[in-house]
């Protein structure tokens, strides 16, 4: 008699690799010790796997994590083109309860790897801008919804692809994004116009900035507005990567080289 053990098996045939998505290290040790191919995909590497694929954010749409892991691990040499993969996520608890199969394609390659790790901004400031882009989108302006541009990295030639609308309260300031204060102040200037300028290094450069590309040649999904186009006009015309909090539909958008990248919704987490 065909048993359920049987039946799943088909899912874990002759895969070349296991990801292991933020585990436990009683769960890791499990799998090193049955002497197979494994790769952790996590925040921090606390189980301290041979082979690791930083996660800068958990990414609650799995999709997401999946191909993050799956960029990051062929971007590093770990994987090639055309590898079975059997990917163990949590979905619906803190400990893993799925098993997915993906095979490693050419059209995997999203960029939402090179979104953090080959951006020109320090990896940790995309992070910190996306968690109060996130933050901001959860509890918005006094109950009320806000939207959001913020454009990292590359601040000298985006402030020279720009002008100011209002005065700069930070022009003689040196706060940076992940500072304690620096989430009240940027949910306060949030209510205006213009987009917020952040380094390199986290610092923030300015805000009121109305961003001065043409958008000719940007190509935006149907339904965004005119902050999505700036976002996408200025990441094709600088090495900035633009985060942007939609004021209509709440979601966090990231745009790189003029692309859309990546899509969050704050309330997933």
């Amino acid at each position: 008699m065909t048993t359920l053990t049987d039946l799943l098996d088909d899912v874990v045939d002759d895969v070349d690799d296991v990801f292991l998505f933020s585990p436990s290290g009683s769960f890791h040790d499990r799998f090193t010790e049955a002497d197979v191919d494994v790769v952790v995909v996590a925040t921090d590497d606390v189980v301290e796997a041979d082979r690791f694929v930083e996660l800068p954010l958990e990414f609650d749409n799995v999709r997401d994590r999946i191909r993050f892991g799956i960029e990051g691990a062929m971007d590093q040499g770990i994987i090639e083109e055309g590898d079975t993969i059997a990917c163990s996520v949590a979905i619906f608890d803190d400990d893993p309860d799925s098993v997915v199969r993906v095979r490693a394609t050419e059209d995997m390659g999203t960029g939402i790897y090179d979104l953090f790790v080959d951006s020109r901004a320090e990896p940790g400031v995309i992070r910190d801008v996306f968690e109060v882009a996130i933050e901001l989108g959860k509890k918005g302006q006094k109950g009320k919804p806000v939207g959001a541009l913020f454009v990292v990295g590359d601040a000298g030639k985006v402030m020279n692809k720009s002008r100011p609308l209002s005065y700069n309260p930070f022009e003689k300031s040196h706060v940076h994004v992940g500072d304690p204060i620096v989430n009240v102040m940027l949910k306060e200037f949030s209510r205006l116009d213009g987009a917020f300028v952040i380094s390199d290094s986290g610092k923030i450069v300015s805000a009121y900035r109305y961003l001065e590309p043409a958008a000719e040649g940007v190509d935006i999904p149907k339904g965004l507005g005119a902050r999505h186009m700036a976002a996408g006009a200025i990441t094709r015309d600088t090495n900035a990567t633009a985060i942007v909090l939609s004021e209509s539909d709440g979601l966090v958008r990231a745009f790189k080289g003029g692309t859309l990248i990546l899509e969050i919704d704050p309330e997933a987490y």
